[in-house]
């Protein structure tokens, strides 16, 4: 047998083993996918939906069965910034970002065609909306409601598309140049109005708690002074006091050396002597005296009268 006859032998079915070899490989790579964990595959068997592949490795027919994956995650859309007109006739500028995640594979491949357009408009339209029915002061103050609201209106108008709306964030309302500048200087003169109310409060306290203190001052110091008036009286009326009961003690002794004793006439020559002081002040005007002591009456009187003479004389 030739060399090219046995070639022609043996390479033949070589070749067609090969050749069906790789068809083999070529089929098995087709049949084998695997769903990674945060996708779900669609199945269409000859244009028509067979079912929904959960993760993990499956088998399909090649050319007759077709898979598509839908990714699980959350996802986001991206609403281009776009001109609005508030309530109040001011043309804001807003910018927001929609969250959602896919809850129903089916609904997501055969209920819209694009879903990330249509989000995208969707989105667009009822921003301008919720915007419009506000004016530009709620609108900046109020963007969690935006957002909620927003939230809201989007995730119900997706349900049907197998989607569920997470959140909505304004990214930015930017109001036209001329406000900016407007509400710039609003609040700078509010800053100013609150400074001048939080000075004048200021001063105000600082009178209140001088006057307070020149109250509590001149209070203490009147009762200082009624504390040293008290005590100077106390003093003055124990002093005489003191006084009254000397006199008074030496009055009862004379008395006493009068009424117990046998006085002499020196002593009574004495005491009626010391009666001279209230003669001349005019605080005595009778003196009585015993029998013995007539003659001595009389030049006391003559005295007495002398004095009170020369008293009235110097007044």
């Amino acid at each position: 047998m030739r060399e090219q006859d046995v070639f022609s032998y043996i390479g033949g079915p070589a070749i067609i083993g090969a050749i069906i070899l790789i068809v083999i490989l070529i089929f098995a790579i087709r049949a084998i996918r695997i769903i990674r964990p945060y996708e779900k595959g669609v199945v269409e068997r000859l244009g028509k939906f067979q079912s929904v592949w959960e993760p993990g490795l499956h088998l399909l027919v090649p050319f007759i069965d077709r898979v598509t994956k839908v990714d699980m995650r959350e996802n986001v859309v991206d609403v281009p910034p776009q001109e609005v007109i508030t309530k109040d006739n001011v043309a804001v500028t807003v910018d927001a970002v929609v969250y959602y995640e896919a809850t129903d594979p089916f609904k997501l491949i055969y209920n819209v065609t694009n879903f990330y357009l249509a989000a995208t408009k969707l989105a667009q339209t009822n921003l301008r909306n919720v915007i419009g029915e506000m004016s530009l002061d709620d609108c900046l103050t109020s963007r969690e409601k935006i957002n909620i609201t927003l939230r809201d209106i989007l995730d119900e108008a997706t349900d049907k598309w197998g989607v569920r709306v997470v959140r909505v964030e304004l990214q930015r309302i930017e109001p036209p140049a001329d406000v900016t500048q407007a509400m710039h200087r609003q609040m700078k003169a509010e800053r100013d109005r609150r400074a001048m109310i939080l000075e004048a409060e200021g001063d105000r306290a600082a009178a209140i708690a001088r006057a307070e203190g020149t109250k509590q001052s001149d209070i203490l110091e009147a009762e200082g002074k009624a504390t040293a008036i008290k005590e100077i009286a106390d003093a003055e009326r124990s002093q005489k006091i003191l006084i009254a009961e000397g006199e008074a003690q030496a009055i009862r002794n004379v008395f006493s050396a009068i009424h117990d004793g046998d006085p002499t006439q020196d002593l009574l020559t004495v005491r009626y002597l010391e009666t001279l002081k209230y003669v001349a002040n005019g605080n005595a005007t009778k003196i009585f005296m015993p029998l013995e002591m007539q003659g001595l009456a009389s030049t006391v009187g003559a005295i007495g009268e002398l004095v009170k003479g020369d008293v009235d004389k110097a007044k």
